[in-house]
């Protein structure tokens, strides 16, 4: 089959799927419609789906190696000011970073797949999974079972790349990090309450947690090998319910974000420590919590040059490969990498004109949904020729 051609002629389909999934945002672990949707689907296009933890799988080819086909499907809990016609009409949930498309693209992609069943020369299995956004769902899905019965032996994931990158781009990494580890934490400060007019009589949990948040700061200043991607964000401080009391208890919340295992340990254990003994300093307590735990992202380079390749041999119009890409950015597909022989790559889905100022995670991104059949048909005809090249 010309998985190329096929998917052009799916164009209007894939695009009708990314819709409905774009206007029904859900965001966590728990996707009840989106995950309804994606097994209706599967159901129609002739596959069995199953649950597999909160996310959904399914297999299809014949027993032999086994392909791994992954798409996130989960959004985020923010407004949506993109100005299309199907955006999300909550208000309070948006598709801002592309997973919509890789749903529909993986959708498709399963359709030509199994139109094609007969020519696979083993087992393709395709992974649908929420909270890739908390980093929970690909642990969730890989607790329940997901490289196994049949096990996998090799990975793909695709994610669109808004912004100024025109579609035919295809961004990748395969010799080093492409995407950094994540370690997100929570650090509750514990003081004593009291009027504002008498802070001698509290201990104000606020001015710990302001020092905190700078003495963190200097972890990255003074303490991180310069020559490592290392970054500690705090990106919540909560605390008070008035001007004039001062409270119990501040909340922050971070991330820390590193390309080498060696800075990453360092790094999640000066934040506690650092956490724990300023606010000694001025007589409160911490506790912490772990939010997240992924390890950076490390692409196989066989397996990556193996798909590029094969992704080459479809004549995809302005096909531009773009070699040694490395983001601060992470993902929780990083967890399957670590497991089994994995590829990953960013496509351009972008524009090259005053729609490609924003980019993901801005309520006003716009994804050029010209790349739909480029995904859908890469990831179709990167499975028929992997299994074959493999048997």
């Amino acid at each position: 089959m010309d998985f190329w051609k096929r998917a052009q002629e799916l164009k209007d389909e894939i695009t009708q799927n990314r819709r409905h999934i774009h206007q029904s945002a859900e965001v966590g672990l728990n996707l009840p419609n989106t995950k309804a949707f994606v097994m209706e689907k599967l159901r129609e296009y002739g596959l069995k789906p199953t649950e597999c933890g909160h996310g959904v799988t399914a297999t299809l080819g014949k027993p032999g190696k086994t392909l791994l086909l992954r798409a996130d499907m989960d959004a985020l809990p923010m407004p949506e000011e993109s100005g299309e016609p199907f955006a999300c009409p909550t208000g309070e949930t948006a598709h801002a970073c592309g997973h919509d498309m890789h749903t529909a693209m993986l959708l498709t992609a399963a359709k030509m797949l199994k139109e094609n069943e007969d020519a696979l020369c083993g087992t393709v299995k395709l992974m649908f999974q929420p909270a890739e956004e908390t980093f929970e769902g690909a642990h969730d899905m890989l607790e329940n079972g997901l490289l196994e019965n049949p096990p996998v032996d090799a990975a793909l994931a695709y994610h669109v790349a808004a912004g100024k990158s025109p579609v035919g781009f295809v961004m990748y990494n395969d010799s080093g990090v492409m995407m950094a580890s994540v370690d997100g934490f929570e650090i509750t400060v514990h003081g004593h309450g009291s009027h504002g007019a008498n802070p001698n009589l509290a201990i104000d949990p606020i001015n710990v947690g302001v020092h905190i948040h700078l003495a963190l700061q200097e972890l990255i200043a003074r303490e991180s090998d310069p020559t490592k991607t290392c970054v500690l964000t705090i990106g919540q401080f909560m605390a008070g319910t008035a001007a004039n009391i001062i409270p119990d208890t501040a909340v922050l919340r971070g991330t820390i974000r590193t390309n080498d295992k060696k800075a990453r340990a360092l790094l999640v254990r000066r934040m506690r420590e650092t956490a724990e003994r300023t606010a000694a300093v001025y007589n409160a307590t911490v506790e912490i919590r772990t939010l997240s735990e992924v390890c950076p992202l490390v692409c196989d380079k066989s397996v990556t040059d193996d798909m590029l390749r094969y992704m080459g041999a479809l004549n995809i119009p302005n096909f531009t490969p773009y070699g040694g890409i490395s983001a601060t950015g992470s993902e929780d597909f990083a967890l399957v990498a670590e497991r089994v022989p994995s590829a990953m790559m960013y496509l351009g889905a972008g524009y090259m004109d005053e729609r490609g100022q924003y980019t993901a995670h801005n309520p006003k991104v716009v994804f050029n949904e010209g790349v739909l059949p480029i995904g859908a048909a890469c990831m179709a005809h990167c499975a028929v020729e992997w299994l074959k090249e493999n048997a």
